[in-house]
């Protein structure tokens, strides 16, 4: 069965970066990624790219920026007082949170810390970025209703058809 949209597709990938350095690696995981075709689950230049694929299929899918996680926006650099931070006693650069944005919550990582600023950075961190992704499709299926209704994969121990039956009297 060919991927398309509203499938349930299973599969193992490795991220890698411009330079070819590994930076995710599905494999170390317990389960495979599963995630909902046609719903924006991943990253849509890698949606695009699956869309088709079978079981077995592997695939080596280079991304520009744009077709995965954006280009860097400076603008999203931001200077907010050291005490927006009470209650974190040792702040330092790499360390992220989540903050409450104008387009509701948002991921921001620390750039630089002083006694009286905090530089933080709200782009995804790999935008601008160029990325490789190499993609085994496990499996592909239909989706529930429930999914659908979700707009995700269900975890395969949820009784789909209950979940049903409350979403759908």
């Amino acid at each position: 069965m060919p991927i398309a949209t509203q499938q349930v597709v299973a599969l193992h990938y490795t991220l890698h970066d411009a330079d070819g350095n590994v930076l995710d690696d599905s494999r170390h995981r317990d389960t495979p990624l599963s995630y909902l075709h046609g719903h924006d689950n991943i990253v849509a230049g890698l949606e695009q790219a699956l869309e088709g694929a079978e079981v077995g299929s592997r695939l080596s899918v280079t991304l520009a920026p744009e077709q995965a996680y954006g280009r860097r926006d400076e603008a999203l650099l931001r200077e907010v007082a050291r005490s927006a931070f009470a209650g974190v006693a040792e702040l330092r650069p790499g360390m992220r949170f989540q903050a409450q944005g104008p387009d509701g919550p948002r991921t921001v990582t620390v750039v630089e810390v002083n006694d009286a600023q905090v530089t933080v950075d709200a782009n995804h961190p790999l935008a601008g970025q160029t990325l490789r992704y190499d993609v085994e499709i496990l499996a592909v299926r239909d989706a529930t209703r429930a999914e659908l209704a979700k707009g995700h994969p269900l975890a395969e121990d949820v009784d789909h058809t209950q979940v049903e039956d409350r979403k759908h009297p």
